[in-house]
């Protein structure tokens, strides 16, 4: 069986993404949580992920890191990790690259947090532009591919590599229009998505670097978390 090594479920967004995809996928895995260190978590991280990051896939003697790599290691195995066709395909893995590599700006203003709710001091330009892209970007998948999700009728790893945008567009109330707006309440409603959501909401454990990166970016609304 898969080994997946994660680390805190509220701030953790690039956890939630092999997660997600392997969850809703039905793909057996054991998790295993690594809490966030204060500072740097590189040397116990290193103990079992080679670049000290996570998420990182063990599948035997196998060690997949990165969370792009792990669903195209997955897709070796379980096809489904893909759209079957090749144009949504190749438009899926295309959006899963820009979001890998992409959006600092909300990235860096937004930063991952499934129990707080924030209203931002300020939407900067850079922000507004990776909102709107963003916007652009899922209406695009859902009016051409005409499915409930990004590349079709089935959930993909690109709808898992935005998985954590929702997180994120909820907890700071950021706008959406058409198709994006109900795609965003159909990806939140998601049964792995509300498992992780209330995983992250039971955690204890409190990074104070996160803490205060989140709290700094806007006025404080609620924090859900027990």
């Amino acid at each position: 069986m898969f080994t997946l090594h994660i680390a805190n479920k509220n701030y953790s967004s690039w956890s939630l993404r092999p997660w997600v995809l392997m969850r809703t996928l039905a793909i057996p895995f054991a998790e295993q949580i690594h809490p966030l260190d204060v500072g740097s978590s590189w040397d116990s991280y290193r103990k079992f992920s080679p670049n000290g990051r996570v998420p990182c896939l063990q599948d035997g003697e196998q060690t997949v890191w990165d969370s792009l790599a792990i669903a195209e290691y997955l897709a070796e195995a379980y096809p489904q990790v893909w759209p079957a066709d090749k144009t949504a395909r190749a438009w899926a893995r295309s959006a899963s690259a820009e979001m890998h590599s992409g959006f600092q700006a909300l990235r860096n203003n937004c930063s991952m947090s499934c129990g707080h709710r924030i209203q931002l001091h300020a939407i900067s330009p850079a922000l507004q532009k990776d909102i709107a892209r963003i916007d652009e970007l899922w209406n695009e998948g859902l009016r051409k591919f005409g499915g409930a999700f990004l590349a079709g009728e089935k959930f993909t790893a690109v709808d898992a590599f935005f998985a954590p945008v929702a997180f994120r567009f909820q907890t700071y109330g950021l706008s959406l229009n058409g198709d994006a707006k109900e795609y965003l309440v159909r990806l939140l409603n998601l049964p792995a998505m509300q498992e992780w959501y209330a995983s992250g909401l039971a955690e204890t454990w409190r990074e104070p670097e996160h803490e205060q990166e989140i709290l700094a970016a806007g006025k404080l609304l609620a924090d859900f978390r027990h």
